[in-house]
């Protein structure tokens, strides 16, 4: 067997232990924020509901309007709040930083 290809092989083996490895240990100090990425992919889902229930949102406003109008108009200002900072923040998150742009795009 030619030389060359037995060095490939063995660096190829190398690289992979290498990477099982970094890969144990992102895993082992990734493991302490499992309860929040939990909590956050409920939220997320608990979003999901929301988008295919509509009439969810409906029957929470009509019952929030019935009780307090006042507390409909709060509620209603603090949910444009947070959705423009929810869009302002997606946006900054989807932006892609000027160092890691593609040149080639």
């Amino acid at each position: 067997m030619n030389p060359r290809f037995i060095d490939l092989a063995l660096r190829k083996q190398r690289l992979q232990l290498q990477s099982a490895a970094l890969r144990n240990d992102l895993a082992r100090h990734v493991a302490p924020l499992a309860p929040a990425f939990g909590v956050a992919d409920r939220v997320r889902e608990g979003f999901r509901w929301l988008r295919r229930h509509p009439e969810a949102v409906v029957a929470g406003t009509v019952a929030l309007l019935a009780a307090r109008p006042r507390r409909l108009f709060r509620w209603a200002r603090r949910g444009v709040i947070a959705w423009q900072a929810w869009r302002k923040l997606r946006g900054l998150l989807d932006a892609e930083p000027a160092c890691h742009a593609n040149p080639f795009r």
